[in-house]
Order: structure tokens, then C-alpha cells, then sequence
């Protein structure tokens, strides 16, 4: 059996040799967490996100660790920040093993009529707009992978919507309808298998935001989702697979 390892969180064997895996949001949390294990278990990975200084010390860890990974420093927001990203990668790979879509922003909590319509553009950009930019330009070169997959990590906000949840739920629950319709386009004509994962309560700065109160250490660590999304991505799941973690502290 793969050794469990502490630091990243995934197993330490070599599983994914030779395969390509782009991570965004993985400057910290749950897409960091994922991309240290992902690169312990022999990928190169593509480390996306804003903050370029956070990038650079994930990368860091990686090489530390023997694995091995690049910068790509990019807004999600940004017009066309996702057509120069896959146009990079493709100038560099001939394919896409393994895209996680994690990056998300989350709004203020308020009421629905009380919702700041900047605020809330800026995340239907995020979470919803940059998805589908995402699978556009990031489809053909997974499409020449031969066992590409992708998994995009959502919230129980998009089917369980509660008050003062309102515009992070309604983006999560756009970015799972366009996974889920992307799952069945795929499925029969490609080797692409797609997986939503929601995480549960894990201890990032996202959580903190939204439960201020919540002691840090009463809900599980990053490297826990992490672990778990390596072995997910180890697996033959059928495309269209759902899961949460809920593995407790």
C-alpha cells in the first residue's frame, strides 16, 4: 500500500509520473494542500492564482520535496487571463492529465436584497464565468490526454441554499450545472472523466470568513480534502461522479 504522507497529505508513491495537472487557487488552502499532493505523487503541476509570492513559496515546498511544479500567476477575472494561461501550457505540454478547478471567491453574506452587485459580479466571474472559460480553452488539451480528468470543488450552499447564503450559492450551484452538462457531453466521445467534490467544513481562510467564531482546529485541515482528491483522481470513477468529504477532525 502508498505510504500516507503528513506533510502533503497524499500518498507518496509515483502514480502520477509523466502527468500534467493544472490546480487553481493554489496559492493556499485546499488548492495548495492538493497541488503538494499531487507532486508528491509524481505530477507536474501547474500552480495558478493571484498571489505570485504564495505561488512561489508552494513551489518552493514542492522542490523541497522533491517534486516538481510551475508558477502560472493569473486573475480569473481578468479578460482573456484564461485563453494567454492555456496558450502557455500548450506551448509547453501536448496535453492536460488533470485540471481542479478549486479557485472561488465567496461575497459577503446578506441578505438577497441586500446583495452588492459588484461584489456579486466579480463572483459569478470567478466562480461561474472563468469555469466555463476554463473547460473552453482547457477541452482540446485534455482531450489528447489518455485518462484526463477534472474535479471541480463546490459547497453544500448550491443544494442546500440557506439565508444570507444567497450569491455564493447561486454561482455554486451555476458552476455545478455547467460541470454536470460538461460531464454528459464528454462522456461518450472523450476519455475525460469529470468529478464534483464538495469538501465539508475544512480550516481555510474562506471558512474563517464566513464562520468567524468557529474554533480553527474543530474542523479538518486542507491536506485531508487533499488526500482524498489524490486518491479520487487515482481511481476509475465514472464521469458525473459526486462526493463529499466528510472525514471528521
Amino acid at each position: 500500500m502508498p505510504r500516507e504522507d503528513e506533510e502533503t497529505g497524499g500518498v507518496t508513491d509515483k502514480s502520477f509520473a509523466d502527468q500534467v495537472a493544472l490546480v487553481t487557487g493554489s496559492s493556499r488552502g485546499i488548492g495548495a494542500a492538493t497541488a503538494l499532493a499531487l507532486a508528491a505523487a509524481g505530477a507536474h503541476v501547474v500552480l495558478t492564482g493571484r498571489d505570485t509570492k504564495a505561488l512561489e513559496a508552494v513551489e518552493e515546498r514542492i522542490y523541497q520535496s522533491g517534486g516538481s511544479a510551475t508558477i502560472a500567476p493569473v486573475d480569473l477575472v481578468e479578460p482573456d487571463g484564461i485563453a494567454r494561461l492555456a496558450t502557455a501550457v500548450s506551448q509547453r505540454w501536448d496535453r492536460l492529465d488533470i485540471l481542479v478547478i478549486n479557485a472561488a471567491i465567496l461575497p459577503e453574506l446578506t441578505s438577497v436584497a441586500d446583495i452588492d452587485q459588484k461584489a456579486f459580479n466579480k463572483a459569478l466571474t470567478t466562480n461561474v464565468l472563468a469555469t466555463q472559460a476554463l473547460i473552453a480553452n482547457f477541452d482540446p488539451l485534455l482531450r489528447k490526454s489518455a485518462n484526463a480528468r477534472v474535479i471541480g470543488m463546490t459547497s453544500s450552499q448550491s443544494s442546500k441554499p440557506r439565508a444570507f447564503w444567497g450569491a455564493y450559492a447561486a454561482t455554486k450551484a451555476a458552476f455545478e450545472v455547467l460541470l454536470d452538462c460538461y460531464a454528459q457531453e464528454v462522456a461518450k466521445v472523450s476519455k475525460i472523466r469529470v468529478a464534483i467534490v464538495n469538501p465539508g467544513a475544512t480550516r481555510t481562510a474562506m471558512r474563517a470568513r464566513a464562520y468567524p467564531g468557529e474554533a480553527p482546529e474543530s474542523v479538518k485541515p486542507p491536506e485531508v480534502v487533499a488526500g482524498r482528491l489524490v486518491a479520487l483522481l487515482g481511481e476509475q470513477f465514472v464521469t458525473g461522479h459526486r462526493e463529499s468529504v466528510n472525514q471528521p477532525v
